[in-house]
């Protein structure tokens, strides 16, 4: 295939970036501007030029997009011509030629690559051995300090020799963390294993202190291409100055505006001081998105604007105008999860748009519980993407293993789950002892418990001072005849789970803090919807897990049926399209996070984060935030993010008819989280006190008169009006007709109810 072929396909602004090869480039590829593409032939165009591929060096940061990259090669060239390409992610190259290397640091050929699990494994082992608090020394923790000082390019003596970093280490109360970072690396190499970051360490440390290996790869590689340069760390930024100086041809391609992994070690500033450090580098602007419609552009456009710090650019498209972004405001969480579904079924029964091409987009993997189960209620079948559905999580598996000891304590797998969560000292072998002794004496688990020595279980006294402690917490909770709410929250407490969980500082950590608070969130909301609809006053635990098991049993989504909608977190969105984007959550404090509130250079990111979330989409994307969500156990209240602001009105479809709900007077007190009715309950329904009425045309709300047709606000299910009365006064029922969630009948006693004027 000629040249002229290659480029024919191609707009004049992807034919000047791909023909360019005489000397290092910058390609900032803005949203939907075919950047794959221009990847895919710059190297079928080097190629016709007479390259030979494996002086070629194309690096991604997924197996995925290396895939499919190779794929499209070999459409054009051929496959010999592909597969001799070194193309690969970061990893898996700098891995291809430290097997060739290792012996130089001392490993074998045949080492082997350690996952993140057995890299915790391992430091689990040394923190064991050096009898340290796994309660201070948190074992994620440890894990990712160690992992920074790789990406660093820190080594662990470096790390040890650092004034600074040791300092921080004694603030963190972990003032061995440099020796067990030493131990490490010596057990790593003992075992002949490396890990993930190794791969990148001790490909800079080959580099830099063997010149002459440098020089022979820096010469092979006459051309090299990085794909989404924006997502580098410092240690692949550093390696890729070493492989360049030679031939000093380097193409990296990427978008400032969608660098969204500072979490993850990534740096912008690799991007941004690129033609800094490469003074000589042409750049190339790659500014028609053929994705989206161009209110979606002129919208991301009008946002990411606001940042300081990024490569000027204007994107633009040539399709067509499309729909305006939308923006809903909802009372309360559980009112958006119902606004999204209705809208989905909408847009599935009367713009046919499939279910797989609509995406519901969040901030943070717990807000996926509200849209799971308001799809669920509406026999919408989706997917989570990326994770696991909300009561498939780890966290959320071991809370209800205790939920079901609770109920029936000889719930063997709930045992298993609970006895050792948080680690109490009862391993695998006293388990095994417990659960053998039941088995053999066809007894229930927690009357072995109860007597182990009547049962033969030989435990020392240490152990079955531990096992009683146990069997008196879970025994007292069985006791507790409160609410499935407020039990929980003290099963959360006495456990020890929630201590746990806040002495982790790590991202992990706070994942789980938030799915503990979002599985709390439901729980409160499904004891308030039992008393409200006058089901029952008295919600256990059992109520409760028999609702969750009903949900969780539903047909499993997505095992045959690919025709599905997709929730996923925003960051796991990059890269990826769809015809209809709901972006949801934008509240300030959740997106941009409340980290995020006191400083720049992290909001600067959350508006980038946003930008990704916008341009996923081809040509609808809706907005949606909640005025109140119930969140670490009381109602909090919000505003609507700071960035609905600062897209341009022209390209926003105003919303007016229900902005003013989050402009109303916010309540002087919030919600009381017993969940009975007391004075300080927020909306507290005060049904007025009088005689038996048969007729019931009236009863009185907050020291008001109401009746049929009356309009009324309820705390989580937005604006509604009363269509009927029933009952006697003090024990009235409403049937009420909400905007978004149809008709319910509240119990008044428990309803949280106020008049709208």
């Amino acid at each position: 295939m000629s040249n002229a072929d290659f480029l024919n396909r191609l707009n004049p602004s992807q034919q000047n970036a791909v023909k360019y090869v005489d000397g290092p480039s910058l390609v900032i590829a803005g949203a939907g501007s075919g950047k794959t593409m221009v990847l895919t032939y710059k190297i079928a165009y080097l190629l016709s030029t007479g390259m030979r591929a494996h002086n070629i060096l194309a690096l991604t940061f997924t197996n995925k997009a290396a895939r499919e990259m190779k794929t499209r090669v070999g459409t054009l060239v051929g496959d010999f011509e592909a597969n001799s390409l070194w193309m690969g992610t970061f990893h898996s190259v700098f891995n291809r030629i430290l097997r060739r290397e290792a012996h130089l640091f001392g490993f074998t050929s045949d080492y082997t690559i350690y996952d993140t699990s057995d890299s915790r494994s391992l430091l689990k082992a040394i923190l064991k051995d050096m009898n340290l608090d796994d309660k201070i020394y948190k074992v994620g923790v440890v894990q990712s300090r160690i992992s920074e000082a790789k990406n660093a390019l820190l080594t662990a003596a470096e790390y040890a020799r650092s004034k600074e970093i040791m300092q921080r280490d004694i603030n963190a109360r972990m003032p061995l963390l440099g020796e067990i970072y030493s131990i490490y690396c010596r057990r790593c190499l003992q075992a002949n294993a490396m890990d993930f970051d190794d791969l990148l360490l001790y490909t800079f440390l080959l580099f830099e202190n063997y010149p002459g290996i440098c020089q022979r790869y820096a010469e092979r590689f006459h051309y090299i291409l990085v794909d989404e340069y924006q997502d580098t760390n410092y240690a692949q930024h550093r390696i890729m100055i070493q492989l360049s100086q030679v031939h000093r041809r380097i193409c990296v391609v990427g978008d400032d505006a969608q660098s969204i992994y500072s979490f993850r070690g990534a740096n912008i500033e690799n991007i941004l001081q690129f033609q800094e450090l490469f003074s000589d580098s042409r750049l190339f602007k790659l500014e028609q998105n053929y994705r989206s419609t161009r209110n979606i552009v002129g919208a991301a456009n009008s946002l990411i604007e606001k940042n300081n710090r990024q490569i000027p650019k204007t994107i633009f498209s040539e399709n067509a105008e499309g729909d305006p972004l939308s923006i809903q405001y909802a009372f309360s969480d559980v009112e958006e999860g119902e606004i999204v579904s209705n809208k989905i079924q909408f847009l599935v029964r009367q713009k046919h748009i499939e279910y797989n091409q609509i995406a519901i987009l969040y901030r943070t993997n717990a807000q996926s519980r509200i849209f799971e189960e308001a799809l669920r209620k509406h026999a919408v079948p989706y997917r989570v993407y990326g994770g696991q559905s909300f009561y498939d999580r780890k966290i959320v598996k071991d809370v209800f293993a205790y939920f079901r000891l609770i109920v029936n304590p000889n719930d063997e797998e709930a045992f298993k789950r609970a006895v050792n969560y948080p680690v109490r000292g009862l391993g695998a072998v006293t388990v095994g002892k417990i659960l053998g002794a039941a088995h053999d004496n066809g007894a229930g688990i927690w009357d072995v418990m109860a007597t182990p020595q009547t049962y033969g279980v030989q435990i020392n006294a240490g152990t079955k001072s531990k096992l009683q402690s146990f069997y008196d917490m879970i025994t007292s909770l069985r006791a507790d005849g409160t609410d499935a709410y407020i039990l929980g929250q003290k099963i959360l407490t006495e456990s020890g789970i929630m201590a746990e969980l806040n002495r982790d500082t790590s991202p992990e950590g706070f994942e789980m803090k938030n799915n503990l608070s979002e599985l709390t969130n439901g729980m409160y909301t499904f004891v308030s919807m039992q008393r409200e609809t006058g089901a029952t006053e008295h919600v256990y635990m059992t109520d409760y897990l028999s609702e969750v098991a009903l949900l969780s049993d539903t047909d499993e989504q997505g095992t045959e049926n690919e025709n599905l909608v997709t929730l996923m977190t925003v960051h796991s969105s990059k890269g990826l399209e769809f015809d209809t984007v709901f972006v949801v959550g934008m509240e300030e404090e959740l997106f941009p996070n409340q980290q995020a509130l006191y400083s720049q250079k992290e909001l600067e990111e959350e508006r980038r984060l946003f930008y990704v979330a916008i341009t996923r989409a081809k040509n609808r994307c809706l907005l949606s935030c909640a005025k109140s969500r119930f969140r670490f156990g009381q109602m909090d209240f919000y505003k609507p993010s700071r960035f609905l602001d600062e897209i341009a009105p022209q390209y926003i479809q105003s919303g007016k008819e229900n902005k003013q709900v989050f402009h109303a007077q916010q309540p002087l007190f919030r919600a009381s989280t017993s969940l009975r009715p007391s004075p300080g309950v927020l909306h507290k329904v005060e049904v007025a006190q009088h005689q038996e009425s048969s007729s019931l045309e009236e009863v009185m709300i907050n020291n008001c008169p109401c009746h049929v047709g009356t309009h009324v606000e309820h705390a989580r299910f937005g604006e509604g009006e009363i269509k009927a009365l029933s009952g006697s006064p003090d024990n009235a029922t409403a049937t009420i007709e909400f905007r978004h969630l149809g008709e319910k009948k509240l119990l008044l006693k428990y309803a949280k109810l106020t008049i709208i004027e």
